[in-house]
């Protein structure tokens, strides 16, 4: 299927690159069809990549790993909170969270508190809130990004 996105222009999707989110993303409910870009020229040397929407092809929402900023983010998790993602294993399991890029890059975060949890094999995905404040909303990484990148 092609897709006219905002970002990226065309681009041709796969099938099997669909990740479906059965309740939608926080915000956006009724999105539920999404699949995961990257800025071929940068490559994904960052670790941010696009959740691109297929049902509204304006919308895409940067998203990273979010080991690559906090090696230790190990959250605790309800099972409940998984149901309809299938069953999750270490080889399968994808965790991504939402990155806010603001005009003034210095100010750049990610959101721990709301990661998107992705079962790579059925791609079946949900976004869920995290208990607690072990993890904040706005967690800033550009001086972790930028010192990544001076080590490359």
């Amino acid at each position: 299927m092609k897709i006219q996105t905002k970002n990226f222009g065309e681009v041709e999707i796969a099938d099997n690159k669909i990740i479906t989110f059965d309740k939608g993303i926080i915000g956006f409910p009724e999105l539920k069809h999404f699949t995961m870009l990257h800025d071929e020229e940068k490559g994904s040397s960052a670790g941010i990549r696009y959740l691109q929407s297929i049902e509204e092809p304006s919308f895409a929402m940067p998203v990273m790993d979010p080991l690559l900023v906090t090696p230790d983010y190990d959250p605790e998790v309800d099972d409940e909170l998984l149901t309809g993602v299938g069953t999750l294993t270490p080889e399968n399991i994808l965790v991504m969270v939402t990155v806010t890029v603001p005009s003034d890059l210095t100010k750049m975060t990610v959101n721990l508190q709301g990661p998107f949890v992705i079962n790579v094999e059925e791609r079946k995905a949900c976004q869920i809130i995290l208990e607690g404040n072990q993890y904040p909303v706005k967690f800033p990484i550009y001086d972790i990004l930028k010192s990544r990148k001076a080590g490359e």
